[in-house]
């Protein structure tokens, strides 16, 4: 991998001389793209950097006795380049040489800066504090579209919400349960993974499940996982459903039939799943972290307000709580949930948002290397 992902950002900063193209910066995402930040320090015409951290916990570390196969300077093997506690750390080398530092979103921004989220680079991170920015990821809204979803058996948008009505019982059908438009549906569409908190669900389900609920489940990942969720469908097949696997057109069905969409993560540097539901008005329960805290708005029961729910603390009986709060709203303040849906609908998480964030961070870039030329110059 190391060989493989240093000839791919050695071409990415070379590729451009070779075409007669001049840029204005390079943009790596995480390790495999790090040596590019580095790489570009080499260019006949140095060319500012950015450097957007998806997930802390991959850093592409590598031995030492390696590093001669980046082709890099020996002076990049040092405590303030590449050199990571005896080893080669490509993510900690980019992190200090590139110009800006953007993460997914503002929450996992500062998230990073803590032990219990750097993964060993939180002293790193906090050095380069100033030059920090999240920016929440966006999603193709014409992929994402109630109101044209072509995976849908039926459209639906903000001002008429018939349609999610029956996607609603489509699904339900679909999951073998019985079609009952006044019972909260739940969905998860996920991997199997402990980063992802369904160990906690698993154990939260049983009482979850005495409620008056129907929960579907579409995922795949760790086998004890599958076993577990595929044994709850046949112990409550009348209120569980799980489909082990990945299949788009279904994840698409669930965001759309679902009341309610399920996000019991550990922690989560952006989340999409969670905007995909704001758009479908599938209000999201999450754990309050990383991206899913900057995208959910909590919900307030005095006023109405909000676009979801959130737990703070992940464990079962906070599971059970947070999605009894959910259960309890559908049932006793309908107008609520009615009006968090048309809410979350009308929130704007395009990709058009994104770009005038990572815009600012390209001119600061640009802006930086500038001063640091004249700088240099004088």
């Amino acid at each position: 991998n190391l060989q493989r992902f240093a000839f791919l950002s050695r071409a990415a900063c070379d590729l451009p001389a070779c075409i007669g193209f001049e840029p204005d910066l390079i943009h790596a995402n995480d390790w495999p793209t790090a040596l590019s930040v580095l790489y570009a320090k080499l260019l006949p015409r140095p060319v500012p950097t950015v450097l957007t951290l998806h997930n802390v916990g991959y850093q592409g570390a590598f031995p030492l006795r390696d590093f001669a196969l980046t082709g890099l300077p020996p002076g990049e093997l040092c405590p303030t380049s590449l050199e990571h506690y005896g080893a080669m750390n490509l993510l900690k080398g980019a992190i200090l040489n590139a110009s800006m530092l953007t993460t997914v979103s503002p929450t996992y921004a500062q998230e990073i800066q803590h032990p219990a989220f750097g993964c060993g680079l939180d002293g790193v991170l906090r050095s380069r504090a100033s030059d920090l920015h999240g920016v929440l990821n966006g999603i193709d809204d014409r992929v994402w579209d109630p109101s044209q979803d072509p995976w849908l058996p039926a459209r639906f948008d903000a001002t008429d919400l018939s349609g999610k009505a029956e996607c609603k019982a489509a699904l339900q059908r679909e999951a073998g349960f019985a079609v009952r438009p006044d019972v909260p549906l739940f969905g998860l569409v996920t991997r199997l993974t402990y980063q992802k908190g369904l160990d906690v669900l698993a154990r939260a389900l049983g009482p979850i499940l005495a409620m008056d609920v129907q929960m579907v489940l579409l995922g795949t990942g760790d086998a004890p996982a599958e076993a577990f969720f595929q044994m709850a469908s046949h112990h409550r097949p009348d209120r569980f459903h799980a489909w082990i696997g990945f299949d788009p057109a279904l994840a698409h069905r669930i965001e759309g039939g679902c009341d309610f969409f399920v996000m019991p993560s550990r922690y989560e540097p952006c989340g999409l799943n969670q905007l995909y539901s704001l758009r479908y008005g599938t209000l999201p329960i999450v754990r309050a972290t990383g991206g899913l805290d900057d995208s959910v708005d909590n919900y307030d029961e005095t006023t109405g307000g909000g676009t979801g729910f959130k737990l703070h603390d992940l464990n079962p009986s906070s599971m059970h709580d947070v999605i009894g709060w959910a259960v309890s709203t559908w049932y006793d303040r309908p107008e609520h949930v009615k009006a968090m849906r048309t809410r979350a609908m009308r929130l704007d998480f395009s990709w058009e948002r994104a770009a005038k964030g990572y815009e600012q961070v390209y001119r600061q870039a640009v802006d930086k290397s500038h001063l640091a030329g004249l700088a240099a110059a004088s």
